[in-house]
């Protein structure tokens, strides 16, 4: 294949001091004291397993994910990263990024971090308001995220992330903003600014808190992303801003619909045959930790060949995320499937406005943007 689907790696470390009442990902309250060297062994068996998977290519990126892996100390990082390289190869220019918790880095110095291997960091900020903070069930204050945010800069990272969400309860839009600009005080070359959903199996899903309306949602967001392009941070994607250069480049591949590796509990994997690319697999890992860690139990919890008819789904899914669209050379060669296929539902997605098409790219209009749930029932 002339041009192989790029690679990332994906590294699952499920454990955070507290569980948030919004969140849905495999995340576990610290009960005990953290299983660090044995999840690191075992972590690093899931990834000698998964090796064939990775058909000779070299890995992009790779991103820590949790969960809360500031958990693990560098030298644990370092560890894990010593054995991915030792087991892959990776490229001179990779990303590597770990997500950090203000609350959860008291005794630890980033540039133990940054010498361990890590060049990218995305700290969970949230909100800049401990009333909202406390309102999120975060185990952290403004404070802590002000000093974090300090010490990161300090460390020099060749980029780094600050994560906000908006729409938070009883949030006006001069709350949002002030998020927003304290942030922007810290020249964030990436900003991640993404509305609060309420999704199953969460303690906010059984207890709704009182929630801003669609008006003052839409107040929020414009009024936010005008202040976010003054500041030189352009929107990417649905909910992603950064500086020119600094776009997240893990999270790219997977909206570019490339291939990752997933390892360690409950992480998921994307895979596709490079003979036939039309066979695209997804598997997933053992969720639970205990059993994730036990000797005997399966790493592989399961996995799932995407029929080629919902392949245009699958790609659609990510790929309308991206404000300047995608290229039609993408949709050929990370589906094994002609344009032809497509064109019908992009014509009628054109037709009403949702889309725009050229011999070479699709993009979503901002009509499109506005309405992406409906543009993507066009493709089931």
């Amino acid at each position: 294949m002339k041009n192989p689907i790029p690679l990332s790696l994906y590294i699952h470390i499920p454990w955070c001091i507290k569980k948030c009442p919004y969140c849905d990902f495999n995340s576990h309250a610290v009960q005990n004291e953290l299983p660090e060297e044995s999840y690191c062994e075992t972590i690093l068996r899931d990834l000698k397993q998964d090796l064939p998977l990775a058909q000779d290519r070299i890995i992009q990126t790779i991103f820590f994910g949790g969960g809360t892996p500031s958990l693990f100390s560098p030298h644990s990082i370092e560890h894990i990263l010593n054995g991915v390289a030792g087991q892959l190869a990776l490229a001179p220019n990779i990303e590597i990024t770990l997500e950090t918790n203000p609350g959860t880095l008291e005794h630890k110095n980033f540039t133990d971090y940054k010498h361990a291997g890590i060049n990218r960091i995305s700290l969970g900020a949230q909100s800049f308001q401990d009333d909202k903070l406390i309102a999120l069930g975060r185990i952290h204050r403004s404070s802590e995220t002000k000093h974090a945010l300090d010490r990161i800069i300090s460390a020099d990272f060749n980029s780094f992330n600050i994560d906000l969400i908006y729409g938070l309860p009883d949030q006006s839009p001069t709350d949002a903003l002030y998020d927003l600009e304290t942030a922007l005080a810290f020249s964030p070359p990436h900003l991640s600014w993404y509305n609060l959903t309420i999704e199953p199996n969460t303690l906010f899903h059984h207890q709704k808190p009182p929630l801003p309306s669609d008006e003052i949602l839409f107040a929020i967001e414009a009024s936010g992303k005008e202040l976010l392009l003054k500041n030189d941070l352009q929107q990417y994607e649905i909910s992603a801003f950064s500086r020119q250069n600094h776009q997240c480049q893990h999270n790219l591949n997977y909206w570019q619909f490339g291939d990752y590796l997933g390892i360690g509990a409950g992480a998921h994997a994307k895979i596709t045959d490079l003979n036939n690319p039309s066979t695209i697999n997804r598997y997933w890992k053992t969720r639970n930790p205990k059993s994730y860690l036990t000797p005997d139990h399966p790493l592989l919890a399961g996995s799932k060949i995407i029929p080629i008819a919902e392949l245009p789904l699958e790609f659609m899914l990510n790929a309308l995320r991206l404000s300047d669209g995608i290229s039609v050379e993408y949709f050929e060669t990370r589906t094994g499937l002609p344009y032809s296929t497509l064109l019908p539902k992009l014509m009628k997605a054109e037709s009403e406005g949702l889309l725009l098409l050229t011999e070479k790219t699709i993009t979503p209009t901002n009509l499109g943007k506005r309405f992406l749930n409906d543009l993507l029932l066009l493709f089931h």
